[in-house]
């Protein structure tokens, strides 16, 4: 059950992201702030959505449902719980989803502080054309909700070699470095498609920029 609501609520997300991708990059065009506005309220709803999609992969896990074929290559029932969690991420399906997950909070994060306007609209538009893409990615070439059937009474267990402390804390913070870049770029996109690189536009991306910076 729980990788059918995985997979609906990612198929939402797409939906979310390619809404917030399009329709705040018409409402620059057109002046309309009502139009604009859309693109904070898609940039939420994507947030719920992955994170959502993100939990159903970790119940998966927590729960060693072995219906699903990510549980089944990188979990086992024997598996301590702290690496039936991270073994969420210790693998490219799973890891791919948390990268959309990081890049969806982002998103979010500039939709509840940005200030209004133009700028910003573009810049929500951009990183909601990043996220479909890589919502895509997953969806259609690297499925973490793939099913198996008949359900194996075992996993294949996670590699050893990811079986560490530091596989808890190294990709999520190489990936709040990593994809906190993405605004960096939302941003650079948004001031050259308005021809103005400016003081403003510098002091709305610098805090972006420092924060990935930190976290690397």
């Amino acid at each position: 059950m729980t990788a059918e609501i995985g997979q609906i609520v990612l198929s939402l997300a797409l939906i979310a992201a390619l809404y917030q991708g399009i329709f705040p990059f018409a409402g620059a065009r057109a002046g309309d702030a009502a139009l604009m506005r859309t693109g904070r309220t898609a940039a939420f709803a994507q947030l719920l959505l992955v994170a959502a999609a993100f939990a159903a992969l970790t119940l998966a896990h927590a729960l060693s449902d072995f219906s699903v074929r990510n549980v089944v290559e990188n979990s086992h029932t024997a598996k301590p719980f702290i690496y039936k969690i991270t073994g969420v991420w210790g693998n490219h399906e799973g890891s791919m989803l948390l990268w959309a997950l990081i890049l969806a909070a982002y998103g979010a994060a500039v939709a509840a502080t940005a200030s209004a306007g133009a700028l910003t609209a573009r810049v929500l538009g951009v990183q909601g054309l990043v996220a479909a893409a890589f919502l895509g990615f997953i969806i259609f070439t690297s499925n973490p909700f793939a099913r198996v059937f008949p359900a194996p009474p075992d996993g294949q267990d996670l590699n050893p070699l990811l079986q560490d402390p530091g596989l808890i804390i190294h990709p999520p913070f190489l990936y709040l470095g990593y994809v906190g870049f993405s605004i960096a770029f939302a941003f650079a996109v948004a001031g050259l498609i308005e021809g103005r690189i400016d003081e403003r536009w510098a002091r709305e991306v610098r805090p972006w920029a420092l924060a990935a910076w930190t976290f690397l």
